[in-house]
C-alpha cells in the first residue's frame, strides 16, 4: 500500500484527497517513510525534518475535512533544492561558506508560491556548492547516488531532486538550471525536468549565475510539471528581470496533441558524438511524435558550439560569488570550483563582452529558426551516467562537465524553454532522455508535446 502511494503522481493525490480516498498525512507519512528507508543509500535530501512537514500535512488535512482546500497544491509533497529560500529551514547552498542564518525567516518566490497554495515541505535536496557543477557531490555531503545505479552519478546541479522523485521519495521537486541543471539530472534519473522561459518564474535571490539561470519544476510526468507551472510562474516583485505575467494556464491546452506542429529533429546538432544506444532512443521518439501527426523533419539548427561563450559568462559567475571570500574560506570550499572562479578572474571585460555578443547571435540565430519550426527535438545528453565523484566520465578528453553536456547549455544562453522527457533505457538499464526546445515563451507547446510524447509512449518503470 505504501509504494502505491509513492508512486502517485501530483495530479493523482489531489484526486484522492478530493474524493477522500486519501489524506495528506497519509501520503506524507508514506514519502517520508520512503525517504527513511532509502535517503541513507541514496544522499538525495541533505535536511528532512519530520514533525514541520507532518503539522504542515495535519494542516492541509484539515482544511479538506472543512471542505476548504486551498490554491492547486493542497497537501502534496514538494521536495525544495537546498538553493532556494525557505522560512522555516536554513539555505546552505551546498556550501560551508554560507551563514544558514543569512535570510532566516525568508522565502524564494517560488517558495512563496507554494506555501499560498498549500504545499507540504518536504526537505532540501542536495545540490553541489552554490550549484556549479552537473553533478552533485561537494563539502557538505556525501555524493548523490543515481537511484537506478548507486555508483552512478545522479547529475546536477538538481542532483538531489532527481533522485528523490526517481526513487519515489517525493512527487514534487524544484530545480534550478543555469547549464543544464534541471534537464541533466532528470535525464540521468529517468524524471521530467522543466527549464522554463527565462523570467517566466521569478527566482530571488539572483543566483551567482546572472541571466543564464532560471528555476523550474520537476516531476516524474509532464502532466505534474504543467501543474506546478501554474504555481510557480505567478508574480513576484522581488525578480527584477521577471517578465509581465501572461496568466497562462499551464494545464489547459496540455492535451491538445501535437498535430499539425513542427518539428525539427536534430540528433547531434551537427558536432556532437552521441551513444548509440542514446541516438537509437531518441530517434525512436522522433518517429513516435511523427505518429502522432507532428511533421518531423531531421535538420540541425545550424549554430557552431557556444561553449567558448558558455565557459566565459558561467564561470564568471562563479568568480563573482567568491569574490569577497578569503583564503581561510576558499580552503573550505570544492577546490574545482575554487579553480574556475580564480581563472575566470583573470578574464577581461572585452572577454566578458565578446561572449555576449556570441550569445545574441545565437539568440537571433535561434529565433529566426523557430520562424520555421515549433520544436526542436534532440537527447538531452550524448551519454547515460557515469560513476560517482567525478565532474566527467571516465577516460573523458577534457576535465569540465559541460563538455559532457553540449545540447543543454546553449539553452540558457537563449533563454528558450527546454523540457527532458525519459525515453528509453540503455542496455544497462540506466534512462535516456530526450529534449524538446521552443521559441522563448511558447513554454505551453513544449509541455504540450512533452505530454503527448509521454501519454503515447509510456516507459516501463519499476521502482529503483
Amino acid at each position: 500500500m505504501t509504494e502505491a502511494i509513492n508512486a502517485l503522481s501530483a495530479t493523482a493525490l489531489l484526486q484522492k484527497y478530493s474524493r477522500g480516498e486519501l489524506s495528506p498525512v497519509e501520503a506524507t507519512r508514506a514519502v517520508l517513510g520512503r525517504i527513511e528507508e532509502l535517503d541513507a543509500d541514496i544522499h538525495a535530501f541533505c535536511l528532512v525534518d519530520p514533525e514541520t512537514t507532518l503539522r504542515s500535512a495535519a494542516e492541509s488535512e484539515e482544511r479538506y475535512r472543512r471542505g476548504q482546500p486551498r490554491g492547486l497544491l493542497d497537501g502534496v509533497p514538494v521536495a525544495i533544492k537546498d538553493l532556494f529560500l525557505t522560512p522555516m529551514w536554513p539555505t546552505t547552498r551546498g556550501s560551508k561558506t554560507v551563514d544558514p542564518a543569512l535570510h532566516s525567516g525568508k522565502s524564494a518566490p517560488a517558495v512563496a508560491a507554494l506555501d499560498r497554495h498549500g504545499y507540504v515541505p518536504l526537505g532540501k535536496t542536495t545540490t553541489p556548492e552554490f550549484g556549479w557543477k552537473a553533478v552533485t557531490d561537494g563539502p557538505l555531503h556525501d555524493a548523490t547516488c543515481n537511484p537506478w545505479d548507486h555508483q552512478r552519478t545522479a547529475g546536477g546541479s538538481s542532483g538531489g531532486s532527481a533522485a528523490a522523485l526517481a526513487a519515489y521519495m517525493a512527487p514534487l521537486a524544484l530545480g534550478t538550471d543555469a547549464g543544464g541543471s534541471i534537464r541533466i539530472p532528470a535525464a540521468f534519473c529517468g524524471v521530467v525536468g522543466f527549464k522554463p522561459s527565462f523570467g517566466e518564474v521569478p527566482h530571488w535571490p539572483p543566483s551567482p549565475f546572472g541571466t543564464l539561470a532560471h528555476a523550474g519544476p520537476m516531476a516524474r510526468t509532464v502532466e505534474d510539471c504543467a501543474l506546478l507551472m501554474n504555481v510557480l510562474s505567478e508574480p513576484d516583485v522581488r525578480d527584477v528581470h521577471a517578465v509581465p505575467r501572461r496568466g497562462i494556464d499551464y494545464l489547459a491546452g496540455l492535451g491538445e496533441g501535437v498535430r499539425g506542429l513542427k518539428i525539427a529533429f536534430s540528433p547531434n546538432l551537427g558536432h556532437v558524438h552521441v551513444t548509440p544506444e542514446v541516438e537509437r532512443a531518441v530517434a525512436a521518439a522522433a518517429g513516435v511524435l511523427r505518429d502522432l501527426g507532428a511533421t518531423v523533419t531531421e535538420v540541425d539548427p545550424s549554430f557552431s558550439d557556444p561553449l567558448g561563450a558558455f565557459g566565459h559568462l558561467f564561470y564568471s559567475g562563479a568568480a563573482n560569488a567568491l569574490r569577497d571570500l578569503g583564503t581561510r574560506k576558499r580552503e573550505l570550499m570544492d577546490p574545482q570550483l575554487v579553480k574556475v572562479a580564480e581563472k575566470a578572474a583573470r578574464l577581461t571585460v572585452l572577454d566578458y563582452l565578446a561572449a555576449n555578443n556570441e550569445r545574441g547571435q545565437l539568440c537571433e540565430r535561434m529565433a529566426q529558426f523557430h520562424q520555421k519550426y515549433d520544436l526542436l527535438l534532440t537527447p538531452t545528453l550524448p551519454i547515460t551516467a557515469f560513476g560517482l565523484n567525478r565532474e566527467v566520465p571516465e577516460d573523458w578528453p577534457s576535465t569540465r562537465w559541460p563538455t559532457w553536456t553540449p545540447f543543454t547549455y546553449p539553452f540558457n544562453l537563449t533563454g528558450q524553454p527546454a523540457l527532458s522527457v525519459p525515453c528509453g533505457f540503455c542496455r544497462e538499464g540506466l534512462p535516456i532522455g530526450l529534449q524538446l526546445v521552443a521559441a522563448r515563451y511558447n513554454d505551453a507547446t513544449v509541455l504540450r508535446a512533452g505530454h503527448a510524447y509521454q501519454q503515447a509512449a509510456p516507459q516501463a518503470r519499476k521502482l529503483p
